[in-house]
């Protein structure tokens, strides 16, 4: 039996994020948007206040945490799935957690000082991003010896330091990060060979959403014209082993995954 992998809503509260950077910034208009993606679907709401797109500049944690709590605390009770807070800041993490937040999505994956203790304290379910370099610079020239290879070693060294502090593997999903310090051909690679990362026995998280590899894809479409690319890729990801994929499109994401679980499941 096959189950269609959980989908995960991006809700960015930020001014400056490559997709919905700007929409919501009021408190309001961010609740009212994880509701939404609440009811077309999304099994995780992730609530971001600092944009990681390539070139993005760094942003404090008052900042951070001055985006993002009000909505944390206006969503918990109110929607009955998760919140995960996407953050690589210690702080934000606590801050967040004690409003309501139950899932950290580091896209340092825990790397941050303090973050990785912080994160076992408070008892956390994780995300572990890849990325090379950072936001500023991971898109100048990124280089591998084999990109899937040097992935899967950097969260063989990232789940152990999990494991150190105790964080059980039960508790830990990994994203290999497409479009953090990769150009196409990596992307496509760890995209054909996501299943490999089961290797680690934890859970996959894909994150595809818009992201200029569709755009590329598509002969340099914007942002705004990636959403058929973005559910084709999701469903790309689906088939090979993805657990939770992370998109802005919720309602078509789910439609699409669901007539790919029916069909999987489909006996004669």
């Amino acid at each position: 039996m096959v189950n269609q992998p959980i989908i995960m809503g991006v809700l960015n509260i930020t001014p400056d994020s490559f997709s919905d950077g700007g929409l919501f910034l009021d408190t309001m208009s961010a609740v009212t948007q994880a509701q939404l993606m609440v009811t077309e679907g999304a099994g995780i709401i992730d609530i971001g206040g600092e944009s990681s797109r390539p070139g993005a500049p760094e942003v404090s944690s008052d900042d951070e945490l001055r985006r993002v709590m009000p909505v944390i605390e206006a969503l918990y009770g109110n929607i009955d799935v998760p919140i995960s807070i996407d953050t690589s800041k210690p702080i934000v993490m606590k801050e967040a957690f004690a409003a309501g937040a139950s899932i950290v999505n580091d896209v340092n994956a825990l790397r941050s000082e303090g973050a990785l203790q912080m994160a076992a304290e408070l008892g956390a379910d994780v995300c572990l991003m890849h990325m090379q370099g950072n936001p500023r610079t991971m898109q100048a020239n990124p280089t591998y010896d084999n990109v899937v290879q040097d992935v899967k070693e950097f969260f063989h060294e990232r789940i152990a330091a999990c494991k150190s502090v105790g964080i059980q593997l039960s508790s830990i999903t990994i994203d290999p990060g497409f479009g953090f310090g990769k150009n196409l051909g990596h992307n496509i690679a760890l995209l054909k060979n996501l299943s490999e990362f089961h290797d680690f026995g934890v859970s996959i998280l894909a994150g595809l959403s818009r992201k200029s590899m569709i755009g590329v894809l598509l002969g340099d479409k914007d942002v705004d014209s990636r959403l058929i690319g973005s559910v084709t890729a999701a469903l790309i990801a689906a088939e090979n082993g993805a657990d939770i994929i992370r998109v802005h499109d919720v309602s078509e994401t789910k439609d699409a995954l669901r007539v790919w679980e029916q069909i999987q499941n489909f006996r004669e």
